[in-house]
């Protein structure tokens, strides 16, 4: 789209300044690559001087706005990518495959990340008395939008509290209200109230994400979850479907295979051993299927990452 007349630059213009504060702010309380909490409740900050290989992570229910460089996500068969003019939403947790396409020493890939509560959403969206999504609006837990001055204006708030540690406790909650009411407002907003109504489809579905999550080392059993969710085993397949782009089956089977590579970075486990302790019967089925998720067999691939 071209831009033209004095109303349309402004914002642009707008915008820019306030990526370059923002990635100055990353910039100062990112010593190191990676990820870097911070003392503000909810946000985190990421750092990344060169591009990566396509790396499986869970996605929990986030903001997530690159001041600098690009990144890319694959949920399922879909692609996404955001940069310092685009904004990343997930609204449940969602096992992904990410990696970074631009950055640089002399310029990283800097990122805010801010985690969202799907109560205060609820809650804030009530108060709005913004209407429930229609029955049947379920869409896929993960959506990029093009930022804005009001959501940009929002997040560079929190950041900036960085600079003032004393203002936290009582700046951070409203600041953060602030956000949530422009992303409900904005083009994300129908993704979020999908979710946060209750007994809205979506939050039904949320509920099997959880159960799923807290029981997936166990045997799957469609009837438990249909029934933790208040859902129909047909209607629960559709949305959660639509949902994370994939079955309860493979939702469970990415979490597993994540846990069990974390498993073996961290406790130096064998794969026989993280096999059965993430509810796999078979070490082989295992190995196939960390292979095929993670492109190297178990001893391979935690040999390469350490």
């Amino acid at each position: 789209m071209t831009e033209s007349g004095p109303s349309t630059h402004t914002p642009s213009l707008r915008l820019d300044a306030a990526r370059v504060a923002l990635a100055d702010l990353i910039e100062r309380y990112c010593p190191s690559d990676g990820p870097n909490p911070t003392p503000v409740p909810g946000l985190s900050l990421f750092r990344a001087s060169s591009t990566s290989t396509p790396i499986c992570t869970i996605y929990r229910s986030l903001l997530a706005i690159a001041a600098q460089g690009t990144k890319r996500l694959n949920l399922a068969d879909e692609t996404f990518q955001y940069d310092s003019r685009h904004y990343l939403i997930t609204s449940v947790d969602l096992p992904v495959m990410g990696h970074i396409t631009e950055a640089s020493p002399e310029r990283p890939y800097l990122c805010a990340v801010f985690d969202m509560d799907a109560r205060k959403i609820g809650e804030l969206a009530g108060t709005l008395q913004l209407p429930p999504p229609p029955p049947g609006s379920g869409s896929l837990g993960l959506g990029v939008s093009p930022l804005t001055d009001t959501v940009m204006d929002a997040v560079l708030r929190i950041v900036r509290l960085l600079d003032t540690p004393e203002d936290i406790p009582v700046l951070a909650p409203l600041y953060e209200q602030e956000l949530l009411y422009r992303l409900l407002t904005g083009a994300q907003g129908l993704r979020l109230r999908s979710i946060a109504a209750a007994d809205s489809q979506g939050h039904r579905t949320a509920r099997a994400i959880e159960w799923i999550k807290d029981n997936f080392d166990q045997p799957l059993s469609i009837d438990a979850l249909a029934d933790a969710a208040n859902m129909s085993k047909s209607s629960l397949h559709h949305h959660f479907k639509a949902l994370t782009a994939m079955s309860p089956l493979q939702y469970q089977k990415q979490l597993r295979l994540q846990e069990a590579r974390k498993m073996m970075l961290t406790e130096a486990l064998d794969a026989a051993t993280v096999a059965r302790r993430v509810g796999y019967e078979s070490p082989s089925q295992f190995s196939r299927e960390y292979r095929r998720l993670f492109g190297a067999p178990p001893l391979r691939d935690i040999a390469r990452m350490r």
